[in-house]
């Protein structure tokens, strides 16, 4: 009885801000956008996920009488931005719970109107991967907002170590 024979010393690969990454990278999987792909996740204080959403376009349409295309120089009814609801707007409208005090986890930094949102629910910090907008008046204005509302902000830069680890797992699978 005094032998613990099945006790092994054990550890995750990842920690929380990785394995949610993880998550929100999986989410953008399901975009259908040519270009941009963007995946969030909300968390609560537990690290248990309240909510996720993928940048896509509004549900139950004929996707194919949608533009997909980012060309500015024509109107606006004819640029995938009039249609595409963001990843963290559809992460909102799908929560079952409150967001508030929640962690946002998402793969590109929030723009204005989805920084307006996450300030809205009340969301306590937002985890990103990157930044790729980060010299435009529309994410200074996020950043403001944020800024204004209290909620923290924070990049997150993926440990190579993982991404080699997971790119080995998912060719190990592969036929």
């Amino acid at each position: 009885m005094g032998q613990k024979v099945n006790f092994l010393p054990v550890s995750s690969h990842l920690n929380w801000d990785e394995y949610f990454m993880l998550q929100a990278m999986m989410a953008s999987f399901k975009s259908k956008d040519p270009n941009t792909k963007v995946g969030c996740v909300f968390v609560d204080d537990h690290n248990h996920q309240l909510s996720m959403g993928y940048n896509g376009q509004l549900a139950g349409i004929d996707e194919s009488k949608i533009p997909w295309g980012n060309n500015k120089t024509v109107p606006l009814d004819q640029q995938k931005y009039a249609y595409v609801v963001h990843s963290e707007a559809n992460a909102i409208l799908h929560a079952k719970a409150s967001l508030e005090n929640s962690r946002c986890y998402v793969t590109l930094f929030p723009c204005h109107e989805c920084a307006k949102m996450i300030a809205t629910v009340r969301v306590k910090e937002v985890v990103f991967l990157s930044d790729k907008y980060q010299d435009t008046v529309e994410n200074q204005i996020a950043k403001r907002i944020f800024d204004m509302s209290g909620i923290k902000y924070r990049e997150l830069k993926l440990n190579k170590e993982i991404v080699d680890e997971l790119y080995s797992y998912l060719t190990s699978i592969l036929p």
